[in-house]
């Protein structure tokens, strides 16, 4: 029994304990991996799919929290992504489900960098890894799931096995490209839109529910994004 207790008392340390900061060659190794993976366009078609991953990922989760039925998200390697849910196509909770999607990967960085400054490497790695487990069980696709089994696989090998310098560069790396990443899809709406495309973008659909302009829409999704990265690097390079 003692040893049981002492067990956990060891696994809660380990995970709600606090780890020591990263040299700042380490975060700026980081940062300067998260711009190689999302400047150039070929790495970038491969990266997007994390993106997509927690664009979808926002999708769902605040359609729970606002009380709507989630009935499945499929990813697709394109890069695209479907999520579907029900309840009243219209509200509060419409509205918000849609707005969710191109803010939450720079909202997840900006989380995340908070918790890197505070110190808490293990915990941000097994909150994600909890997050793309309860993700995987509403995948519909089987290249969706593959993503998600893949991604979710990478974070508990790390967290679970590797050592403290390894755990904090892969969550600083992965926290930048969260941050970094998340600006990058709503400059692409953008110039789809102005080719004439992307006419059932969340943009436009919030400007059907909301009879609010859609480049209203699509400029807070650039202030998310971009206030994200600004607020999120200041406090990754606070090391």
């Amino acid at each position: 029994m003692d040893s049981t207790a002492s067990s956990l008392a060891s696994l809660w340390d380990r995970v709600f304990g606090t780890q020591p900061d990263p040299d700042l060659w380490v975060v700026i190794a980081t940062l300067v991996a998260a711009l190689a993976v999302t400047v150039p366009h070929n790495v970038w078609r491969i990266a997007r799919n994390a993106i997509t991953i927690a664009h979808e990922g926002g999708h769902g989760l605040i359609a729970l929290l606002t009380g709507r039925t989630l009935t499945g998200i499929r990813l697709h390697s394109d890069t695209s992504g479907l999520t579907v849910s029900r309840g009243k196509p219209h509200g509060i909770g419409m509205i918000l489900t849609a707005a969710a999607g191109y803010t939450a990967p720079p909202l997840l960085g900006l989380g995340g960098a908070a918790l890197l400054a505070a110190g808490h490497i293990t915990l941000l790695l097994w909150l994600a890894t909890a997050l793309l487990l309860a993700m995987l069980v509403m995948i519909r696709n089987a290249y969706g799931a593959l993503t998600v089994v893949l991604t979710g696989g990478a974070f508990l090998l790390v967290s679970w096995l590797a050592g403290p310098q390894v755990q904090a560069a892969f969550a600083y790396a992965v926290v930048w490209f969260l941050l970094v990443g998340g600006v990058r899809p709503a400059f692409e709406l953008q110039a789809k839109r102005m080719r004439g495309g992307a006419g059932d973008s969340d943009a436009d659909q919030l400007s059907r529910l909301t009879h609010v302009p859609a480049g209203l829409w699509l400029f807070l999704f650039h202030a998310v994004s971009l206030c994200s990265l600004i607020g999120g690097g200041r406090w990754l390079l606070e090391v």
